[in-house]
């Protein structure tokens, strides 16, 4: 069965919960984007296509996330509401977001600590919302796809996952720097950790 059935008596507090994860993951992009030391593979490939076309940070999040879900479902990874939900107010929040942060620069110690807060930040988002069993966000369902069909870890799978955005990033132009390698390295384990940290099975 490939959509998760939906428990109607749950879905108000479930959707409370899973917005705290969607605020906390569009947090993320928006301080990745802000700090200015180059983004993470997949905000790379955002911000690449929002100069691209025009669109908001926000709009080209929600747009990818219907793709990225397509490769999922192909897969036959299961989802579910939470699923869908993932992909309208992530991008969302990162739009918000990006209007409350301001962009930093020339200030490392901002700098760093806006991006070290992102990638601690992403992680606990995708631990809160995918903890509500209601369905992972399209990215998350791709890392979890991969990770039951290779039988590797989620560290793994994130990591050769962002791999492959980062090289399609790269050639359409995307924000690269010190930040993209440091985010490329710890975020698997950022997110394993918060795995570990709310008891969520994979």
């Amino acid at each position: 069965m490939m959509f998760k059935p939906i428990h109607w008596k749950t879905v108000p507090r479930d959707f409370a919960v899973i917005q705290i994860g969607f605020a906390l993951f569009g947090l993320a992009i928006a301080c990745l984007i802000q700090a200015n030391l180059g983004t993470s593979p997949w905000v790379m490939l955002t911000v690449a296509l929002a100069d691209i076309t025009g669109l908001t940070p926000g709009i080209i999040t929600i747009l990818t996330g219907i793709v990225v879900l397509s490769s999922s479902l192909i897969m036959r990874e299961q989802i579910g509401w939470g699923t869908l939900a993932n992909i309208l107010f992530i991008g969302l929040w990162v739009d918000m977001f990006l209007w409350f942060i301001p962009s930093v620069t020339d200030n490392w110690l901002i700098q760093i600590t806006l991006l070290l807060a992102s990638i601690v930040t992403m992680g606990l988002g995708s631990a809160i919302y995918i903890g509500v069993n209601v369905g992972a966000g399209p990215r998350d369902s791709l890392m979890l796809s991969v990770s039951r069909l290779l039988n590797v870890n989620l560290r793994t799978a994130r990591s050769g996952i962002e791999l492959c955005v980062f090289v399609l990033a790269l050639f359409l132009g995307g924000p690269f720097g010190v930040g993209t390698i440091v985010f490329a390295l710890l975020i698997g384990a950022s997110v394993q950790q918060a795995f570990k940290l709310f008891n969520v099975q994979k």
